[in-house]
This record gives C-alpha cells, sequence and structure tokens, in this order.
C-alpha cells in the first residue's frame, strides 16, 4: 500500500489539470441560493475523479472519508454526492449520526423546502425526469425514481440489526440492493479501531457488540454499497486509525486551511476577573453593538449568545438568575464598563453614549433584545420539545426567527453551526488539565464549542468586498472588525487560556504563530502640509452593466452536438448459431436546428433548468424579449445545430427532447460560469489624505521567511533599503514581499497625480 492518502494522490491529478469538470446537474439542482465555494467543487472533482478511476479504486468497495472542517458546508456535499451517486444507478440512501438530536435538523436540510437551509433546487431534474426527495423507515418498499433516504441514529441503527422490528431496517436490505451509507461525525464509530493492538487486527469482524462491526456488516452485505464518511475529527495521529483510512480520505479540508481561506471569523478570548452576570452583560452590550453596526451597514443581521454552563442544573439555575437581573438592569451597571482595558466595550459604550448619553435606551434594548421568549435551554434530550427546539437552533439566522440567546451544556458540540452566532459565555471556572502538559477532555470539549461558531456570517459593506470572507484582517482597528469576530468570554485564569489555546491550535481555530504587527506613519510625514491639507480623489468599483448584451457567446450560437440516439432494445443470440445478424450501428442521420425545432418540445426542456428561467436569462440578457427569441433567435440558441444518429428513419419526439437536453445542459454549465465584470465609476468621491493614509494594525496567521508579515528591515540583502529614513517612504517600516513606488504606478491618460 502506498504511504500517501488517497486525496495526495488525487492532487496529482489537479497540478497537471486532469480533474473533470463539474457536472453541471449537481450545481442546477442544488439550492438556488447555493453557491459553491472553490474547495466545495473541488471535493466532487476529487470523488469523481475516483469513482471513475479503475486505477484508483483498485476492484475495491466504495469507501470514502471526507474530512471537512466544522462549517465547510458538509451536508452541501452530501446533497451534491448524493446527485451524482443517483446517476449511477443509486436510489436508497442511509444517513446515520452520533446524537439523534442532529437528526432533526439534517431532515429540515434534506426534506423540508421551506427551511433557510434547504438543500436541494425546487424542481430535481434528472435524465429528463422530475426526482422527488423522500424519507423511508427502511427500503423494502421505495420509489425506484426517488432518492429515498431512511435517516437514523447510529445506537438505533445497531439495535434495529441485531433486535429486528416492524417496519425497522434489516440486514436483509442491504442485501438485496445497492445502498449508499452516509456517516456524519464518522470518527465515532472508530472505537475498534482505536482499540487494536498488533495482533488484534481480526478482532473487528468478532466484536459483534460495537457499532463499528453493525455498520461494517452493512457495508459488506452487498459489494455495490457505497460509504462515504464525513468529519471533522478523524484522530489520524492513531496509527490504527490512519492505516484504515489512508486510502480513502478523498480530501482533506481541516479548520486551519478552512481559516486560512478567510471563510472563518476572527477569535479573540475575553478574560475578565469578575463573575457569571457581570462576564454575560458585557457579552449583550457587545451583541447590541454588533446589531446596530449591522444596522448602520444596511445589514439586517441578529447576533447570538450561547451560554455553556458545567451542568444542567447549574444552566437552569442561571437561566433563572439571568431573567431576574435582566429585568433588574439599570444604566448603572452598564456604565461600570466605562473604563474598562477592553478595547470592544470602550467602544460599544462610546458608541452608544453618543446616540443616548444616559444609556437608557441601551437598557431598553437589552431587556426586549433578551427577553424570556427570545431565550431557549437546549440541554435535556428528553424533553418532548426537542424536535422544535433543534428546528429553531437550526435556524437561528432566520428573519423569522426570534431567539437571540441559548443556554447549554453539551448538546451543540457536535453537529450543530451557526453563522450568526458572535459571543460564548463561559459560566463556570473550574478546569481539568490533562496528562503530560496537553488540554483535559473539557478544554478539548470547549474549543469544539468554538469551532461551531467559527464559520463567517456573510455581508459585504462595499462593494468590492467579499461577502463570505474575512474583510479587516489588515485593518483590525476597523470599527467593524467585531462584526467578523467571534468572542469566548471567560474568567481570568492564565493557565487554563494557556491550555485552551494549545486546544484551539490543535483544531486549527488558532495559528500555530499568529502575530499582529502595526503600520506607522512616520512623525515628520504627519507633520507635513501635504498630509494635513491634501486631498484623495478616489471612485468606486460597481458591477458592470450588461444592459448592452444582445447575444450569448459566438461558440454557444454556432454549437454542433452530435446525439446517437438508444433503442433501449436487446436481443437474445444463440451461442451456437454462427449464422447471427451482424449490425451495421446508426443507420440515419438527421441534422436539425435548435430554431426548427418544435417549441412544446424546447421550451418543455428548458423548464428543467433553474438557471435557464426567464428572470435569470433576463438578468444576463437584458435585451431579452422572450424564451422563444432565447429557443429561435441567430443571436442565441436558434442557429445551434443538432446531429441525430438513429436507427430509425423516423425520429420520435422522446429522441428529440433528448437531444436538445443534451445541448441545454452544456448551455445551462455556459450561462452559470458567466461572471460578473466590475469597473470604476466615472464619479470620484473626495477625502482628506490623513482619512486614508493612517496608522493600523494587521493580522498575519503564519508569517515567514521574507514574505507578508516579515518587517523589512529585518531582511538581509545588499539591496535592502532602511525604510525608516527614508523620506521617501511615509510608512517607518513594511511588512510585505515588496513596497510600491511612484515610479512603478501606470496611470491612466486621464488621470495626474500631484504632489
Amino acid at each position: 500500500m502506498s504511504n500517501q492518502y488517497l486525496y495526495e494522490e488525487l492532487d496529482v491529478l489537479k497540478r497537471f489539470g486532469s480533474l473533470k469538470e463539474l457536472p453541471e446537474y449537481i450545481t442546477s439542482n442544488l439550492n438556488e441560493n447555493i453557491v459553491l465555494r472553490e474547495y466545495q467543487e473541488e471535493v466532487f472533482r476529487y470523488f469523481i475523479a475516483y469513482y471513475e478511476s479503475p486505477e484508483f479504486r483498485k476492484n475495491k468497495q466504495i469507501h470514502n472519508l471526507f474530512h471537512m472542517a466544522t462549517g465547510s458546508g458538509k451536508t452541501v456535499m452530501m446533497a451534491g454526492l448524493i446527485l451524482y451517486l443517483y446517476m449511477q444507478g443509486y436510489r436508497k440512501f442511509l444517513f446515520f449520526v452520533n446524537q439523534t438530536s442532529i437528526i432533526e435538523k439534517t431532515k429540515e436540510n434534506f426534506l423540508n423546502p421551506s427551511s433557510i437551509k434547504y438543500l436541494f433546487a425546487e424542481n430535481i431534474e434528472l435524465m429528463g425526469e422530475q426526482v422527488k426527495v423522500k424519507e423511508v423507515d427502511n427500503f423494502s418498499y421505495c420509489d425506484e425514481n426517488a432518492i429515498n433516504i431512511l435517516f437514523t441514529s447510529t445506537q438505533k441503527l445497531h439495535l434495529d440489526l441485531n433486535f429486528p422490528r416492524e417496519n425497522s431496517p434489516t440486514i436483509d436490505d442491504f442485501e438485496d440492493d445497492k445502498i449508499v451509507l452516509i456517516s456524519d461525525e464518522s470518527h465515532h464509530i472508530n472505537t475498534v479501531t482505536k482499540g487494536l493492538g498488533k495482533t488484534e487486527k481480526n478482532e473487528i469482524e468478532e466484536n459483534i457488540n460495537s457499532w463499528e462491526y453493525s455498520v461494517n456488516r452493512i457495508f459488506r452485505a452487498n459489494r455495490d454499497n457505497a460509504m462515504l464518511e464525513f468529519t471533522a475529527t478523524a484522530d489520524l495521529e492513531d496509527p490504527n486509525v490512519r492505516s484504515k483510512y489512508l486510502d480513502k480520505i478523498v480530501y482533506d479540508y481541516t479548520l486551519a486551511k478552512f481559516r486560512e481561506s478567510g471563510y472563518t471569523k476572527d477569535f479573540q478570548n475575553m478574560q475578565g476577573d469578575y463573575g457569571q452576570w457581570p462576564r454575560t452583560l458585557g457579552a449583550l452590550i457587545l451583541s447590541e453593538y454588533r446589531r446596530y453596526l449591522f444596522g448602520d451597514a444596511g445589514q439586517n443581521i441578529k447576533p447570538v449568545v450561547l451560554l455553556k454552563s458545567r451542568t444542567i442544573k447549574e444552566s437552569e439555575e442561571f437561566y433563572e438568575e439571568f431573567l431576574r437581573r435582566l429585568n433588574m438592569l439599570s444604566s448603572d451597571e452598564i456604565l461600570a464598563f466605562e473604563n474598562t482595558d477592553n478595547v470592544y466595550l470602550r467602544d460599544a459604550i462610546e458608541y452608544f453614549r453618543r446616540k443616548d448619553a444616559t444609556l437608557n435606551s441601551l437598557v431598553s434594548d437589552i431587556k426586549l433584545g433578551f427577553s424570556q421568549d427570545k431565550a431557549m435551554i437546549v440541554n435535556n434530550k428528553s424533553d418532548s420539545e426537542e424536535k422544535d427546539k433543534q428546528i429553531h437552533v437550526n435556524s437561528l439566522e432566520a428573519k423569522d426567527n426570534p431567539y437571540r440567546i441559548i443556554f447549554t451544556v453539551n448538546m451543540l458540540n457536535e453537529g450543530w453551526d451557526v453563522l450568526n452566532l458572535f459571543d460564548i459565555i463561559r459560566l463556570y471556572e473550574t478546569r481539568d488539565a490533562g496528562k503530560n502538559g496537553k488540554p483535559g477532555k473539557t478544554t478539548i470539549s470547549e474549543a469544539q464549542l468554538i469551532g461551531r461558531g467559527a464559520r463567517y456570517c456573510p455581508f459585504k459593506i462595499e462593494e468590492s468586498q467579499p461577502r463570505n470572507k474575512r474583510k479587516y484582517d489588515y485593518d483590525l482597528t476597523n470599527e467593524n472588525r467585531i462584526l467578523e469576530t467571534l468572542l469566548y468570554h471567560s474568567m481570568l485564569d492564565s493557565r487554563y487560556i494557556y491550555e485552551l489555546r494549545n486546544a484551539l491550535k490543535q483544531t486549527g481555530l488558532l495559528a500555530d504563530n499568529p502575530i499582529e504587527i502595526e503600520y506607522r506613519l512616520k512623525d515628520t510625514f504627519k507633520q507635513t502640509d501635504f498630509y494635513k491639507t491634501a486631498y484623495v480623489f478616489s471612485n468606486k468599483r460597481v458591477e458592470k452593466s450588461r444592459n448592452s448584451v444582445s447575444e450569448i457567446d459566438k461558440k454557444i450560437q454556432s454549437g454542433f452536438y452530435i446525439h446517437k440516439v438508444s433503442t433501449g432494445a436487446s436481443t437474445l443470440y444463440g451461442l451456437f448459431d454462427d449464422n447471427t445478424k451482424k449490425t451495421s450501428g446508426f443507420t440515419y442521420t438527421t441534422q436539425l436546428k435548435l430554431k426548427n425545432i418544435p417549441l412544446n418540445i424546447t421550451e418543455g426542456a428548458l423548464a428543467n433548468f433553474e438557471a435557464m428561467k426567464f428572470n435569470v436569462l433576463k438578468s444576463y440578457f437584458p435585451q431579452l424579449k422572450s424564451k422563444r427569441e432565447f429557443l429561435t433567435s441567430g443571436n442565441y440558441l436558434g442557429n445551434i445545430t443538432i446531429q441525430f444518429e438513429s436507427p430509425y428513419e423516423d425520429l420520435r419526439a422522446k429522441d428529440i427532447y433528448d437531444g436538445v437536453m443534451k445541448v441545454l445542459q452544456g448551455v445551462s454549465a455556459h450561462i452559470q460560469k458567466i461572471e460578473t465584470e466590475y469597473e470604476g465609476t466615472k464619479e470620484f468621491y473626495i477625502d482628506r489624505i490623513y482619512n486614508v493614509l493612517r496608522d493600523k494594525k494587521a493580522y498575519y496567521s503564519n508569517p515567514q521567511g521574507e514574505g507578508e508579515g516579515i518587517s523589512q528591515a529585518m531582511i538581509v540583502s545588499d539591496n535592502r533599503a532602511d525604510l525608516a529614513y527614508e523620506s521617501w517612504y511615509a510608512y517607518e517600516d513594511n511588512f510585505g514581499t515588496s513596497c510600491l513606488c511612484l515610479s512603478e504606478l501606470t496611470l491612466p491618460s486621464s488621470v495626474s497625480l500631484s504632489i
């Protein structure tokens, strides 16, 4: 066996550009609000490369692990893989997970089209047919045209197999037909693997009481069964786990990679030498501060606060105390934070005092925003309301979800991530020391909980900003930095913080060697008349209008497609018959332009594509008058030619429809790849130069060598300039790979630069 992980071997295909393009039917059949990120597209392309390559599969059953960071969109990838495997002939899917609490939120995502996190398109169209997603209790009676999903827990699956009951899945279900097993948080099914000794490698087959044995039993019941595992914590340091997954990890996207890509919030620990209520009140003030800043920027986002207790009893007791203290809240309690060393709290109180010096308005906002009807305790698994709670907890971003503060112990440590969680409050002072300087189990679980809130909450204030990534890593003093920062409020305990930071580094949420640097303008530059009085004129980056676009790409207009008509027939030959009639293949060839095909056929095919609904087409081609014009005009698809190769002299309507579907799949893929173009406005805006050039702080996650984050004064080079003594450079130092000089600027002829 190779000592490389499977994904490392697939990396070679990527480097040589040998990965297949993402099938259009995956993107078109996911929810239209889902925009796949680059790494998510790559996940699909890696899996498809493995699935379709005998060289990689080596005649083995499909068994893959997706080692994906918390919040990276695992359920989106599950949905896309279900669509792909449906096209490979799979109709039955088993989803199982360790915690029953995760099942309800997963059902919402897969089955409820009204959920804000629903994964599929309103109408799923595969192979020219409408496809439904259905929940089943077992696989005995299933709709062979539907996506049939059985949702269960690992524990229940184990019991159902060993103690069969009516309407529950049995081992026969997995022997009779090919089934895809989807295991979420799959690290829980490796207990036997982790316990194997050097002479115990075969004991996993004998340990019939283990979940791992039951899962392997149903997986191996049919050679065509496939297993897809998803986890963020595979524990690959364990040699047995590493050996098990060496040839199975199809993609590796750790939390460290997720963070470095900018898709996570920044993380800060707010330590305070005060009790539970003041710690909580500080978080409430900051939550309101965020809500107001989001509002100032035109964003309707509700920040959420989570309070973590050590025990259920303590959680319930503080819930009662919280409501009592909230009802008694006064502005004097808030003013006690006014002289704090905490820059976030100080900025927040200054902000609210500018609006209302008494802070009475803030008191009212906090009482209203965190009242009892907006608070939820999520602790008791047997709670009859647990199902509804899980649905609410899974949709905290929804505009009609009232909840803003959550009380919990451990129920949300796995299977839950929420975009608008910004504050986590630790309501206990104890810590558990690990062995050999390593963090204890409680600290590790706290780091995992922090990871649940790490996913970035999308927003965009300026047109040039990315919506789904951090925007202020290089401008840490910007007041909006708090809108992309997760705060963990805890006691002032240096030993605990040291352990927590180690645990966060292990998960990847904290970089190993992060650095915060400060760009300082030279005092001599600040004293110049130029700095004090000069102006800067700048324009804005705006989306380029497509109003003048009146046709689709020329290559699409002149497209030529060959469609081979399938007979769908089979013939029985005698093995000893030497007079077998030989067929000559496709005999009749017919060419049709799309504009000459009956509209009922072309419009019927067009209706299957979300990307070619008329309102979507209109956004790309504003001068388009109708769907008929799109299908028949030479400026669009009218002159596309389809060559039908058929054993029949006369084409059937179904044959023509299938050919049109093939054409439209390519057109849809092209339209979805049309990128938004930008241009600069002709209107320029004036600002003082001291507002543009200013002292600022920047964050670098892993500075090294002579790259970003490294002081240029520290570089050993004959060409090094000591910028602190160069009058032409405004800052005291530079922390990058190069500095831009005036001689390097190329300006348009209409713009002049005067200093």
